[in-house]
């Protein structure tokens, strides 16, 4: 007798990225993750703690998992989800992309997952529109000289977005660099720099997709009204924390659970307060340490001024949020709907 066969068959929606894709185009993406940034800022979103898990693949590469579930409310109704994304260093090496995941979407009422999608795309664009929310919001006047150190596919994803003309590129590896920028040269003004300093001087905005654990860019490097937007977190040194004139994250909860990354080592050293001027608990804060300022979605509602002169250098810190990519999620999500997308899968 089969004790599990009493509950009627369910079906699961799956969309691989070419599914995904497609339904990306009928997005306005940065709609979407300015209305998610404004939900987030007027306490209709539910953001846990992210889940971390690190380790070592055979070949030594560093590797890790990331499980982040979030939640936005639309109206009377809750918007659910899980995304996942995995990552090794190793991965280039092999032909392989560094990074890739899932998305899950729940049933609110049931709770059962309902759609899984391939999450490595969206997961790019989402970052990808928070920089180019950020720039709208943070640019100078005028802004339209862009540098960006890594190429891989944080970056492709970013000259999708950019709001600027001139792009200059950088990365270790240069065949990557001139491969990317012969793949924008018909749509953007591209070169690509020797090194990281003369990539980010003389640039409106500087964007960093990168995969460095130890900060090589110092606050001298920048020229008077430069915008960081900081995605990969590690790369600037604290002097830029120190000095930048403003200093914006997405959510300050999740930088101070934070462990590893730049902030959250500053904030756990003493070095950085908290956008209330609260230091670590049971840490003595060091008398120049400098507060963070506010967040994308302070500034996206009004709340904070922003930017206060053309001159400021302004460190954006993008920490990563899942609502965002559950916001896209639930959109994608919709089209898949609309058009009969992806496979359906028993459950």
């Amino acid at each position: 007798m089969n004790l599990f066969t009493e509950y009627p068959e369910t079906e699961l929606r799956y969309l691989p990225r070419a599914a995904v894709i497609e339904c990306c185009a009928e997005v306005d993406l940065l709609e979407v993750v300015e209305d998610a940034l404004v939900r987030h800022g007027t306490g209709q979103t539910i953001l846990p703690e992210e889940a971390y898990l690190g380790w070592r693949t055979a070949s030594g590469a560093a590797a890790r998992a990331l499980a982040m579930p979030g939640g936005l409310r639309d109206g009377d109704r809750l918007v659910l989800g899980l995304k996942t994304i995995n990552s090794s260093l190793g991965n280039p090496a092999l032909g392989l992309a560094r990074s890739q995941g899932l998305l899950m979407m729940f049933d609110p009422d049931v709770a059962w997952p309902r759609t899984v999608m391939e999450s490595a795309y969206l997961s790019a664009m989402r970052t990808a529109a928070v920089t180019a929310v950020t720039a709208r919001l943070l640019g100078r006047p005028g802004m339209s000289r862009a540098a960006v150190l890594g190429c891989g596919t944080l970056a492709k994803a970013h000259l999708a977005l950019l709001p600027v003309s001139e792009v200059c590129l950088y990365d270790l590896d240069r065949a990557r660099a001139e491969a990317l920028a012969e793949a924008v040269r018909d749509e953007l003004d591209v070169t690509v720099a020797d090194d990281a300093e003369s990539c980010v001087r003389d640039r409106d905005l500087v964007i960093t997709v990168t995969t460095v654990t130890e900060g090589y860019l110092p606050y001298e490097w920048l020229s008077p009204g430069a915008l960081v937007a900081h995605v990969s977190l590690d790369d600037v040194l604290p002097g830029v924390v120190r000095d930048a004139a403003l200093v914006v994250v997405d959510d300050w909860d999740l930088v101070r659970q934070d462990r590893r990354r730049l902030l959250g080592r500053l904030y756990r050293a003493g070095r950085l307060l908290g956008p209330d001027g609260g230091a670590c608990p049971g840490v003595t804060p060091d008398p120049r340490a400098r507060p963070v300022d506010t967040t994308l979605a302070r500034v996206l509602t009004g709340a904070h001024p922003g930017r206060a002169d053309p001159g400021d250098v302004i460190l954006s810190n993008p920490f990563g949020m899942s609502i965002l990519d559950i916001a896209l999620g639930q959109a994608v999500e919709a089209v898949a709907a609309r058009r009969g997308a992806g496979i359906r899968l028993p459950m």
